[in-house]
């Protein structure tokens, strides 16, 4: 995207994304990411050599190829959201070979998705393009609903098919985030010993945070705790949703925080928030890249390029952004993910 163009988008909000400055965490205390991540923040850890090359494998493709960012393409939505919600937008996507297409025409650093869909096409792409299997989901067809994440194959089989990463979800604070947590712990165990890269998807799910009509699901501090219980299960990547609020374990008035959370060590601005849930990434040595969120039509492309500037200037490692993307024809699909790696790759835009 042409920096003017970029202006244009954000019109009078340019300052506030472009021009803020973080007084909370300074950035020369961030880890913040670099073409040489591997070297710098992986190759003294406790991971094995073909762990650190499946990192690598992911941050030395697409458009965003060594420069310490990814751009990934999720495609779980078929499960955790059914198949006609997902797919009826563009039918195309009921095949999953379009799937992957979309990744690889997209520029992506890798494609995310189910073992049904990789395993499809894996003989044909699985050399082209880092395939990440989602490894468990919240299935939605159970009726009541439930919000569980199953295990839905095994880690043997993402690497079989050629994987270089296994994902998964933890619902942290659910009823059952207890199984949840040794289920993926034990996972990721695995998924390193056998040389794979480990993402988690650090959600906080509970009807209970959501108090006098505020939902703080999506709040900075809640987030952030999730966030630093993924790094301490071992995931190389942390997957977040960007924070819409602060201030969860005051307003429902639980669990254990600090009055500096509040007053010194976040802000209402939207970049601190997120440098908020990066700090809890172990300061950034564990990439954060947060989710591109649902497809809204005609706001999309200004919400997933401010999602994109916040995470960048907050210290984050990228964005993983599906529906945006796929509910969209091929090429507009492909224009927006390159718009989002188009802040990436924009030098003027800098850490806050």
């Amino acid at each position: 995207m042409i920096h003017q163009n970029l202006l244009d988008l954000l019109g009078d909000q340019a300052a506030y994304y472009l021009e803020h400055t973080s007084q909370t965490f300074p950035k020369a205390q961030l880890h913040a990411p670099d073409p040489n991540h591997v070297e710098k923040i992986w190759m003294n850890s406790n991971r094995s050599a073909q762990v650190l090359r499946s990192i690598q494998q992911i941050l030395g493709t697409g458009r965003l190829a060594n420069t310490g960012y990814v751009s990934i393409l999720p495609v779980d939505q078929g499960i955790e959201h059914s198949a006609g919600a997902s797919f009826a937008p563009n039918p195309i996507y009921f095949d999953p070979e379009n799937i992957v297409k979309l990744a690889l025409e997209g520029g992506c650093n890798a494609v995310a998705s189910t073992f049904g869909v990789l395993g499809q096409t894996a003989r044909k792409y699985a050399h082209r393009i880092p395939y990440i299997v989602k490894i468990n989901h919240n299935e939605f067809l159970s009726y009541p609903n439930k919000y569980d994440q199953i295990l839905f194959g095994t880690v043997q089989n993402a690497w079989d098919m050629g994987a270089v990463a296994v994902g998964a979800t933890i619902y942290f604070g659910s009823e059952e985030s207890g199984r949840q947590i040794i289920e993926i712990s034990e996972a990721f165990e695995m998924a390193h010993e056998l040389g794979m890269a480990t993402i988690l998807w650090c959600y906080t799910r509970n009807s209970a945070f959501k108090k006098d009509g505020i939902d703080y699901s999506t709040s900075a501090d809640l987030t952030g705790q999730a966030n630093h219980l993924g790094v301490t299960i071992q995931a190389d990547i942390i997957k977040q949703k960007l924070p819409t609020n602060n201030g969860g374990y005051t307003a429902l008035q639980y669990g254990k925080t600090h009055p500096k959370v509040y007053s010194e060590l976040t802000t209402n601005h939207p970049i601190d928030l997120c440098r908020y849930q990066v700090a809890n990434c172990y300061m950034g040595r564990v990439g954060l890249i947060n989710s591109g969120g649902e497809s809204k039509g005609a706001s999309d492309l200004q919400e997933a390029v401010v999602t994109a500037i916040v995470n960048k200037r907050a210290g984050g490692m990228g964005l993983i952004s599906g529906r945006k993307a796929f509910q969209k024809p091929m090429e507009e699909g492909v224009a927006l993910l390159n718009a989002i790696q188009d802040i990436y790759l924009d030098q003027r835009i800098t850490l806050a």
